[in-house]
């Protein structure tokens, strides 16, 4: 079976387990080389948000502003693929990105007399559908009288560019006693379901390799 016919016909993907985070498939019948291709591609080929840019208004606490940008951009971001374009495919062509390319996010802990930790959850998107995929996740904590105030920018990304695009933690191939039967394993950062990582995965190399074909053929020609 080449790539084209495993693409036709997703019945090679047998579900062993699956949950909102991980999910282990086997395929069967699909040459080592185009497997390796969709484990390598779900790991860090598949687009999602990250923060991208931080315009740091206000910071007094502890943390240098380039530290605190680091640690925004980090925070996973739940992604929807099919409303949102990648800023090199998206109509604008505009390094200021437009709202089909580009999130706004805006975060103003205020002032405090307690020290306390900000958390995710103060995270304001102006897209519900793109927000951080859990609202605990600790972002700085603060002493008394200290404050941040930051207005953050998400767009689409792959890990290929910087790790926080990886759209899965781990992306794991494993052999089985059978011949041309394999183990795909995915682990979500929750940007995105499992579900949707593969199938994303698919999609991406079938096109990648329908461009190279195309390469191909015009050196032939």
């Amino acid at each position: 079976m080449d790539f084209e016919d495993f693409v036709q016909d997703l019945s090679s993907l047998e579900i062993i387990t699956k949950d909102n985070q991980k999910m282990s498939v086997k395929i069967n019948g699909v040459p080592l080389q185009y497997t390796n291709a969709l484990r390598r591609v779900c790991l860090n080929g598949v687009p999602v948000f990250a923060i991208d840019t931080v315009d740091i208004i206000e910071n007094s606490s502890v943390l240098p502003d380039e530290g605190l940008a680091h640690r925004l951009g980090l925070i996973p971001i739940k992604t929807d693929l099919t409303r949102f374009n990648e800023p090199s495919k998206c109509e604008c062509q505009s390094e200021s990105g437009c709202s089909n390319c580009k999130v706004m996010l805006v975060l103003d802990s205020g002032d405090s007399d307690t020290t306390r930790t900000v958390l995710s959850s103060e995270l304001s998107s102006e897209d519900d559908s793109i927000k951080p995929i859990s609202d605990k996740i600790p972002i700085i904590q603060l002493a008394p009288g200290q404050r941040i105030k930051v207005e953050c920018y998400a767009r689409l990304g792959r890990g290929t560019e910087h790790a926080k695009w990886n759209s899965s933690n781990i992306s794991m191939l494993t052999e089985t006693d059978k011949e041309d039967e394999r183990i795909l394993t995915i682990e979500s950062t929750g940007a995105l379901s499992p579900e949707q990582i593969i199938l994303a995965g698919v999609d991406e190399v079938n096109k990648r390799l329908g461009e190279f074909n195309d390469m191909i053929n015009q050196i032939e020609e």
